[in-house]
């Protein structure tokens, strides 16, 4: 039988590190000698895997331990979930990744893993807003005590660790407003403390940031947004440095907690095409970015990737590019002036999620959550997430929705 082509391509790059980015994309998690030459790992519906032995039964508790990937039991990992689980980690630089039935599912689940009653977190104030309420909630109930820091402080985070911090948590830049953390800096000071940096990786995608280049010892990404890109599955991912690998894969085990075979089929099939689809959200959101700045109903962009915006020079220097998702803030103006320019778009969606290809626009307020630093903004606040649709179109349906603010406050 004649050996399948993209079997021997595989054979003659078993070292993925030697290749170019976008076809590590391609061809990261990808076995096609296994099943027959087929392009894409089958999609695997398995709760109980026989074995042919009780010795086989019996050794299959340590395959986890020593990297073997073999199934023991559906929850525990099938080669669904290892084709993207191995994508992932080979894209982010590390050790090993595993997934989550969504982001929220991987942020608990990292958090979970690395702290225990007594100890103390160190949390972004721009974090993610379920994430905050896992924090005040199940952790507080659980003991551990959690203190939120100003996103902006670098080194100076050394001013708040305590002797029984843990971790610090990062988000860069946050999903709301869009602090850029200085992610080296931080990861500095927490490791000569003893503590693990935690980072919430999702707007830059593994394309867009290394966090273990920086220091990050953990990173978290909802896959719900640009791994899987077409809004139609929830998952989420957690990577890990070599040293942390252990404790994450223990109690996510503990936990029960796993992707289900159809998403994680999804969410493979996005990653093929991340790297074009990033170039496109990056390319319309900047061009988006610019004519807000432009406009007199605009006070400020919040685009990292847009010169002269809030945290440019440390995205410049740490980042390889930028994603759809921004924000700007409005002069000040009344809330139905907002109502009634968010009630009249034809292309941007109104809905919680982005990074899929559809355009999205929503008012955001976390005033009333946000503890460490005061409110900085004057005027209403709005996050939009720039989908594939034509960039002009995206300007018209704006356009339109500015004019019908500017007639309401007139």
């Amino acid at each position: 039988m004649t050996q399948p082509v993209l079997s021997t391509l595989m054979s003659k790059h078993p070292d993925l590190s030697s290749l170019r980015e976008n076809t590590r994309i391609i061809l990261s998690g990808r076995d096609p000698h296994r099943y027959g030459g087929m392009v894409n790992p089958p999609v695997f519906h398995v709760s109980t895997v026989l074995a042919e032995s009780i010795e086989q039964l019996n050794s299959r508790d340590y395959l986890e331990e020593t990297g073997v990937q073999e199934m023991a039991y559906g929850r525990k990992g099938t080669p669904t979930s290892w084709a993207l689980e191995n994508a992932v980690a080979e894209l982010e630089g590390g050790h090993r990744c595993l997934a989550y039935s969504s982001g929220l599912g991987a942020v608990t689940g990292a958090l979970l893993s690395f702290l225990k009653a007594g100890d103390h977190l160190l949390m972004t104030d721009s974090v993610y807003a379920p994430t905050r309420r896992f924090c005040n909630a199940i952790l507080k109930r659980f003991g551990v005590e959690t203190t939120y820091y100003d996103p902006l402080t670098g080194a100076d985070i050394r001013s708040l660790l305590r002797p029984n911090t843990k971790v610090v948590f990062t988000e860069s830049p946050g999903s709301h407003t869009f602090e850029v953390q200085d992610i080296p800096a931080i990861a500095e000071v927490a490791h000569a403390h003893g503590a693990k940096v935690l980072m919430d990786n999702t707007w830059a995608s593994p394309l867009f940031f290394k966090p273990f280049e920086h220091g990050v010892d953990v990173s978290i990404q909802a896959g719900t947004k640009y791994i899987v890109g077409h809004a139609d599955a929830m998952l989420g991912t957690v990577s890990t440095t070599k040293e942390a690998w252990h404790e994450l894969l223990e109690c996510t085990g503990y936990l029960g907690q796993c992707s289900g075979p159809d998403d994680l089929y999804l969410a493979q099939r996005g990653f093929r095409t991340l790297a074009v689809r990033l170039r496109q959200h990056q390319a319309s959101a900047l061009e988006l970015a610019e004519w807000l700045q432009s406009r007199p109903e605009v006070r400020q962009v919040l685009y990292p990737a847009l010169p002269g915006a809030p945290g440019h020079e440390i995205w410049k220097r740490d980042f390889l590019g930028a994603s759809g998702l921004f924000g700007f803030e409005l002069k000040p103006c009344a809330e139905e002036a907002v109502a009634e320019m968010l009630n009249g778009m034809r292309l941007f969606g109104m809905g919680y999620s982005w990074g899929g290809y559809e355009s999205l626009l929503i008012p955001t307020n976390v005033q009333k959550i946000r503890t460490a630093v005061p409110w900085r903004f004057e005027g209403p606040l709005l996050r939009i997430h720039i989908g594939l649709e034509d960039v002009d179109d995206l300007k018209d349906d704006l356009e339109d929705g500015l004019k019908r603010l500017r007639n309401f406050r007139s």
